[in-house]
């Protein structure tokens, strides 16, 4: 049952476990390729047959994040609840599995930073899976997988997405692997024609939604770093600025802020067709290079100005600019809503909007057609990071985005 149309690769992750050479199983490749569904489902059977009254652990980035990809995963299995009954508590983060005469219980950790290797310490495990261990610290990988090294026998399981080809899992794990330096790890790369639920058209789809470094990484699979301009391979004049826009297809209207004091301030006001978003007038000020820092009453009357008679939906504003907030707030006449600031999450965004001819700008906004041509990757950071410089028409766009534009198209 459990071998139904699995692909070859998915089987593998079936079989592994089994063989008493190997220690550990990476499963690292493009989104949407089975890896976690099948990871999820062998690492419960492969606990179950091997092990009783045994102690291992789900570890993610959160401990949100793993309930949702993993312990909801699980209790949908046919394959799992067919054999095993299944109890979870929630205030303790266990979940209780019995069948076949065993019972185990499956631990659930989130490793979101450095400090999170405190939340492992004190339990033995016998087995581990880690969830997109490319966003945990590396300290909270080291100490749980320390947990497992008084119990014979015990296995740990990897599954991630690609990274930086700096990240410390790709130097320390992949690279090694591949290197023949740790024969007793098995290091399978996937793609999304490893997935047999995947058609043709799904895969398609997929694709379209991602640009960049993210197809290479998400698409392709590969370990790319994140270089030269952030937007250089899909921002183009030619086909994303508009001269003489008529705003009479317009549907709705948005404000978007990166709010700056000393750092230039930067507003956008947006018409939404049904098909598409067009910034259409902006505002940029910097009060570092005219040497005069203005008031959040001068902000304010600056944004009144930009919105002139436009019905404002909502002005987006990054949540950190409590006083502008409270400022726009007392004059009762825009509604506010807090950006979502996830910097990675909202480039990517923005990035397939580009992509697909979502998102467009007037000649007259000359600020963000300046930082579309100057906006960088920081080529020295092991991480994922972007120069903060030229960024603030780019933050306030990326606010749009990732806010508002992702729930409409």
């Amino acid at each position: 049952m459990i071998f139904q149309k699995l692909s070859e690769k998915q089987k593998q992750i079936f079989r592994w476990c089994y063989d008493p050479k190997k220690y550990a199983l990476i499963c690292a490749g493009s989104v949407r390729s089975g890896k976690t569904a099948a990871m999820s489902c062998s690492f419960v059977h492969w606990a179950m047959s091997q092990f009783d009254r045994q102690n291992f652990a789900f570890c993610g980035n959160t401990v949100q994040a793993t309930e949702r990809n993993i312990l909801m995963t699980i209790q949908q299995m046919t394959d799992i609840t067919y054999y095993y009954t299944l109890k979870y508590i929630g205030s303790k983060h266990v979940l209780t599995i019995s069948g076949g005469g065993h019972e185990n219980y499956f631990y659930i950790f989130g490793g979101k930073d450095e400090s999170s290797y405190k939340l492992v310490q004190g339990i033995t495990l016998a087995g581990i899976l880690f969830d997109e261990v490319a966003l945990q610290p590396e300290s909270f990988v080291n100490q749980a997988i320390a947990r497992t090294l008084s119990v014979e026998n015990a296995k740990l399981w990897f599954n991630c997405n690609p990274d930086s080809p700096e990240h410390w899992f790709y130097k320390t794990w992949i690279m090694q692997t591949d290197a023949g330096e740790r024969p007793d790890v098995l290091h399978l790369h996937f793609e999304m024609q490893d997935n047999p639920i995947m058609t043709p058209e799904k895969i398609a789809k997929t694709t379209m939604l991602y640009s960049g470094v993210f197809y290479d990484r998400y698409i392709k699979g590969l370990w790319v770093l994140a270089e030269g301009l952030v937007y250089g391979t899909v921002f183009d004049k030619n086909r994303h600025i508009i001269k003489n826009y008529d705003t009479k297809n317009a549907i709705e209207y948005y404000i978007s802020i990166d709010y700056g004091t000393l750092n230039p301030c930067s507003m956008g006001l947006w018409a939404v067709e049904k098909d598409k978003a067009v910034r259409i007038k902006e505002y940029y000020y910097d009060g570092r290079t005219r040497g005069v820092q203005k008031t959040d009453e001068e902000y304010y009357a600056a944004l009144e100005q930009l919105a002139n008679d436009s019905r404002i939906q909502h002005v987006i504003i990054d949540p950190s600019a409590a006083s502008f907030i409270t400022t726009i707030k007392r004059h009762g006449k825009f509604s506010v809503r807090q950006a979502r600031n996830d910097v990675l999450n909202g480039i990517r965004t923005t990035m397939n909007f580009l992509e697909r001819d979502k998102l467009f700008f007037c000649d007259c906004c000359r600020d963000s057609i300046r930082e579309f041509g100057l906006y960088r990757w920081d080529e020295k950071s092991e991480k994922d990071t972007v120069i903060k410089e030229n960024d603030h028409a780019m933050d306030d766009i990326r606010y749009f985005c990732y806010t508002v534009l992702r729930r409409i198209f």
